[in-house]
């Protein structure tokens, strides 16, 4: 694989030769008892899933999720998504590429330059007490909050995902206010720099992302919620003043059905423009990484993040 050329560059049956970060590798067995392979690979274009037929019982035990590998596969479709026939895959050596963070999607932005943005919005948050728990957490977990994905997979699952997904959510909360001036626009700004910051325990980190077993059994929900009443607590905050209550509750249901995480619904405006809002932004990252894998003029793979539905990119004039 050239240094120019990235996965998604590769067609069908195009042989591929080259180095890539390794996501997932598990051992599984045929039907007949035979084992195989089940990888996961990515690189700064896409992330993509395959097979190798051939392998031995302990060939995964030498391969580390997380680090660079080199493989020779084959590019292939299956269900009209992108899979891989895998030939040989092996860990690198001396003189081989081997830095994960060549291999990383990215974000538009570098975490300084969100930095710098998060930092000036932080002074338009004009009610104190939601000013300091927000700067208290910002502070707390300022490393992993420009440098975590926003989710494992979907939208914005990429280094930096979590602070610019907070951030595009926070942009667009300004707009919001400056067209219904009615709306607090403190509490709706707090809410989106705060509303995924649970994430940061939730998932394990921007290489090879994984669930957390605090994320898997508790969620970001109701992880960042307790990171605010403990922020509370160190900041000798009263918990229970309605300040308190209404940024607990905005954050809370900001995925705005019970069956879909919140623990309760939005039963205050600010919430339901949050709701709304993280919707939003989620759902037009989803079609972004939809459209970047579909040729002009046609439709692409059924997308799961966007109900399964196949995306149609319209023709570059």
């Amino acid at each position: 694989m050239s240094d120019s050329k990235q996965l998604r560059d590769y067609q069908v049956d195009e042989n591929i030769n080259g180095f890539v970060l390794l996501k997932q590798i598990d051992t599984r067995v045929t039907n007949s008892g035979k084992p195989y392979l089940a990888i996961t690979v990515a690189d700064r274009s896409m992330e993509i899933s395959g097979m190798k037929w051939d392998t031995t019982e302990n060939e995964a035990a030498a391969l580390k999720v997380g680090e660079v590998v080199a493989i020779s596969a084959v590019r292939q479709e299956y269900r009209d998504k992108p899979q891989l026939k895998f030939f040989e895959i092996r860990p690198t050596t001396l003189g081989e590429p081997n830095n994960p963070a060549d291999y990383m999607a990215s974000g538009p932005m570098k975490a300084k330059e969100m930095e710098e943005e998060v930092n000036a919005l932080l002074f338009q948050i004009v009610n104190p007490t939601w000013q300091r728990v927000v700067r208290f957490l910002l502070n707390q977990y300022h490393e992993q909050f420009f440098t975590y994905p926003a989710a494992k997979s979907n939208h914005h699952a990429f280094a930096g995902g979590l602070g610019f997904h907070s951030l595009s959510i926070a942009r667009l909360a300004q707009s919001v206010v400056k067209q219904y001036p009615n709306v607090d626009g403190s509490l709706l700004l707090a809410s989106a720099l705060l509303h995924d910051l649970g994430k940061v325990i939730e998932l394990s980190g921007p290489i090879a992302t994984t669930y957390t077993i605090p994320g898997n059994l508790i969620g970001h929900i109701v992880l960042i919620d307790e990171q605010i009443v403990l922020a509370a607590q160190e900041l000798n905050l009263d918990l229970f003043s309605e300040d308190m209550v209404v940024l607990r509750h905005v954050i809370l249901a900001h995925h705005g059905q019970l069956e879909y995480g919140s623990p309760v619904r939005p039963l205050i405006k600010e919430a339901n423009i949050l709701h709304q809002l993280d919707e939003l932004d989620a759902n037009i990252q989803s079609f972004d990484n939809a459209l970047a894998e579909t040729n002009p003029g046609e439709f692409g793979a059924k997308s799961w993040a966007l109900d399964n539905r196949s995306i149609y990119k319209p023709t570059e004039k």
